[in-house]
């Protein structure tokens, strides 16, 4: 596998587009448990940068992250935590938006992650790596500190598998295909969200891995027939 020539960060709108929703979502899920304005901005600031702090913190080590290089980012997290903390006054009503978000933010974030690590000379699978820790680590963090069980965890929706999914077309297109950045994202991003979620939608689950699941769900099926 040879890796493409030449600069190809993404431009910063797109993390900031990341950390804003991905903000948004963690202030919801703060509101929803009627957290006060400290709680919200503290899951904001989880939820939103949470997954980039450990890209840059364990991977990609240059310096100071990128959160605090760039005073847009922080920006980006104080008006997610503000958006989500008014949206939450309709908390009941906000379970599909807060999995729209979510979704949306791990699409983005997959990719972010995956195009930082390329540019900074990391290979594919690290790449996809970093992309996926990128998009799942604020979420995890998110629910640990909330006492929910991650959603990457358990079985379920496919979570893990979007973000696989993004991030690994986002490094295939940008080294097998000679198309803008911007572009490759575009198409990674709609994949890794679109999976996550039409699993959603449908509630395509993926089993637990556990040998034995199978032969229990064949002892009920012959029973109950």
């Amino acid at each position: 596998m040879t890796m493409p020539d030449g600069p190809i960060a993404l431009p910063l709108a797109f993390e900031l587009f990341a950390t804003f929703v991905s903000a948004v979502a963690g202030a919801i899920a703060a509101a929803q448990r009627r957290y006060d304005p400290v709680g919200v901005f503290a899951l904001a600031l989880v939820g939103g940068l949470g997954g980039s702090l450990i890209r840059d913190g364990i991977y990609l080590q240059s310096g100071p992250p990128a959160a605090v290089r760039d005073d847009r980012i922080l920006a980006a997290v104080l008006a997610g935590g503000l958006a989500g903390m008014a949206l939450g006054q309709w908390s009941p009503r906000l379970e599909r938006g807060f999995l729209v978000l979510d979704a949306v933010g791990l699409g983005v974030y997959a990719v972010v992650g995956a195009d930082r690590a390329l540019a900074a000379g990391v290979g594919g699978l690290g790449a996809v790596l970093v992309g996926v820790t990128n998009a799942v680590g604020g979420g995890v963090l998110r629910d640990v500190l909330t006492r929910e069980e991650p959603l990457l965890f358990k079985p379920g929706q496919f979570y893990g598998l979007a973000a696989v999914a993004g991030a690994g077309l986002y490094v295939a297109i940008r080294t097998w295909v000679e198309i803008p950045s911007p572009t490759a994202a575009g198409v990674a991003v709609a994949v890794g969200t679109g999976l996550r979620l039409l699993a959603v939608y449908f509630d395509w689950r993926t089993p637990p891995a556990y040998w034995r699941h199978w032969l229990d769900e064949a002892a009920k099926e012959k029973k109950g027939g």
